[in-house]
């Protein structure tokens, strides 16, 4: 990780993301930029939260884990995305592990102080709101589908939910056939045995490492109209 206190280039990224009435640098409230290369750890799942992470920049990987040390992939994020506004709000540690996918930038700005802005900041806390009830949405929504929907239907809505170019179906896009299954609940071989029969009834075609989509209408009907959206 790399610092940089570079006033210019916060400022320029407050202006670019339009968050002047969220975040104005202060003794008050010292905003700091955060950089991470390819493959550097922002959060660390388990550790305490340090402070407020703006995506100013960069793709990131949120993923969670449990004892066995397996690890569900959730989501890819960019900008603007924030990290922290569930551990601080609820006061725990931090509960999901960000990853850097490619160089990322990140506007920092430290618990105590946050924590102080909250208390008259009330721009600042409909921004954390609005964060905070788009991921319970989100998450709430992956969860049903993965839980209640077959592997195939499921797949299925996870092409349909890319192509509609929504705000998550952007953020479950990916190439990759393991963490497609990560992200719909399943194993990369049982995944591979579904698009192997969707390539057989010609609905999609896999080359190498694409897939595309062949007949929209039948994988609409397959999905049984789920979207995860």
């Amino acid at each position: 990780m790399k610092t940089s206190v570079d006033l210019q280039r916060i400022r320029g990224y407050i202006q670019d993301f339009q968050l002047e009435r969220l975040l104005s640098p202060s003794d008050s409230l010292p905003l700091q930029l955060r950089y991470y290369e390819r493959e550097e750890i922002i959060l660390h799942e388990g550790d305490e939260l340090d402070g407020l992470y703006f995506q100013v920049a960069g793709r990131t990987k949120v993923s969670s884990s449990v004892t066995t040390g397996k690890a569900l992939l959730l989501r890819f994020c960019g900008p603007l995305s924030v990290f922290g506004d569930v551990e601080l709000i609820q006061n725990v540690a931090i509960q999901s592990q960000v990853e850097a996918v490619e160089a990322s930038a990140f506007l920092f700005v430290n618990k105590r102080s946050v924590e102080a802005e909250l208390t008259h900041n009330n721009p600042l806390l409909h921004e954390l709101l609005k964060h905070l009830s788009y991921k319970l949405l989100t998450c709430t929504t992956a969860s049903r589908i993965n839980l209640l929907a077959s592997v195939e239907e499921r797949f299925a809505s996870y092409l349909l939910s890319t192509k509609l170019q929504h705000e998550f179906g952007k953020e479950i896009k990916t190439p990759h056939i393991a963490e497609i299954a990560s992200l719909i609940g399943t194993t990369p071989r049982h995944l591979n045995r579904v698009v192997t029969k969707l390539c057989k009834i010609g609905v999609i075609i896999k080359d190498k490492k694409k897939i595309a989509v062949q007949d929209w209408n039948h994988l609409d009907h397959i999905s049984n109209g789920l979207r995860y959206e």
